[in-house]
């Protein structure tokens, strides 16, 4: 067995959901704060294109790159919201936007090849660094700074080594919105940039940056399933520069053949769309986030920096442990409801409590009072 399988860890928040759903399947009644999952259906217009495409009998191969009308409907995305000039022919659709962080890394990795990712950060990344036998290097984050880079944290750790920075804004865990000038500091550094923006479109006031506004040396990983709450769908793409897409054609070829087409069908109606839908869902997760934000705090957590975009608050628990996996399963265990472990997102996240507010404003307030009563208990 590849001896990289062993460095691979579970995705926490998934081991707290498994146990959840046993919970569940007791007849425990349990609030779900963990997932980052959208709790909305999806706009009427992708249900709408899905049983189209089924009825026309559009469920055939498309081409691997992907739909050329989907792909023509992100180009007009990123012009339309960033001001930025992309072609067709540089957007890869996959099946969500985990296939293509893969891509990525074996694209850009080779044996003992290093990329940067933060500390925390979405749990993940580090694993298809090792997938692809590279080797993850930290960035701290701190949350006396809001948790946004310093630059020459980054710079410190740039060697010969390096393939590539992974960044995410909005960020998971912590919601934040990495500053202007940040990304144009990081893009003057010379090396490739991997930027997550799966979050955009999610943000409380100001929008986040796409990297492609200040460096074409960028790939950028996105997709439908926040944004539209089209998890289930598996959609996502990717915007590479020319010159690497004839090799990621290759990987998605051999690997995913294509995205499902009945999807591609659903994404192009979901960017055709002129409906406030997305609007209206930003403006509940606002509600649900200032009222999570009030609650927290007056519990006696700390939260350094309110979230500015996705659907979390990643809130400073060592109040009350400074075991934050343990914490959690025991608030599962007792309160019935499910968080994350701040651990999940690397060492300095230990400590935190990660609270999705993907969840209707009933249940958040049910589980924030289930979770008042434990803490109360606790002392």
């Amino acid at each position: 067995m590849n001896n990289q399988i062993e460095n691979i860890t579970s995705f926490l928040v998934m081991d707290i959901l498994d146990k959840a759903n046993e919970m569940q399947k007791e007849g425990i009644d349990i609030i779900h704060l963990e997932v980052g999952e959208p709790d909305f259906d999806v706009p009427e217009c992708v249900a709408e294109s899905v049983a189209k495409a089924y009825a026309e009998h559009r469920t055939h191969y498309t081409a691997s790159i992907g739909d050329i009308e989907l792909r023509e409907e992100i180009v007009k995305l990123y012009q339309r919201e960033y001001n930025v000039r992309i072609e067709p022919d540089q957007v890869i659709v996959t099946s969500g936007s985990s296939p293509a962080i893969l891509f990525l890394m074996i694209l850009l990795c080779n044996n003992g090849s290093e990329v940067i990712i933060s500390n925390p950060g979405y749990a993940c990344y580090k694993n298809f660094i090792l997938a692809a036998n590279g080797t993850p290097v930290y960035v701290p984050l701190y949350a006396d700074t809001g948790f946004q880079y310093k630059i020459d944290d980054i710079k410190k750790c740039i060697t010969d080594k390096t393939a590539a920075v992974i960044i995410n804004s909005p960020m998971n865990p912590t919601g934040c919105i990495l500053s202007e000038a940040f990304m144009k500091d990081l893009s003057e550094l010379n090396i490739p940039i991997i930027s997550d923006e799966i979050y955009h479109g999610l943000e409380y006031g100001e929008k986040a940056h796409s990297i492609l506004e200040f460096t074409d040396n960028a790939f950028v990983l996105n997709g439908f399933s926040k944004r539209y709450a089209m998890t289930g769908l598996r959609l996502g793409y990717m915007i590479a520069p020319k010159q690497y897409i004839p090799a990621l054609i290759k990987l998605q070829q051999n690997f995913m053949i294509c995205a499902s087409s009945t999807a591609q069908r659903a994404g192009i109606a979901a960017l055709q769309d002129k409906s406030d839908y997305v609007e209206s869902m930003v403006k509940t997760y606002n509600e649900r986030r200032i009222y999570l934000i009030d609650r927290l705090r007056r519990m006696g957590f700390v939260i350094p920096k309110n979230p500015e975009g996705a659907f979390y608050v990643f809130a400073d628990a060592s109040k009350f442990t400074n075991n934050s996996l343990e914490f959690a399963f025991d608030i599962l265990e007792k309160a019935h409801v499910g968080v994350t472990p701040g651990i999940d997102f690397g060492t300095k996240g230990e400590g935190y409590i990660r609270f999705s507010y993907a969840n209707s404003i009933e249940n958040i307030k049910e589980g924030l009072d289930r979770l008042e009563k434990y803490l109360t208990d606790l002392q």
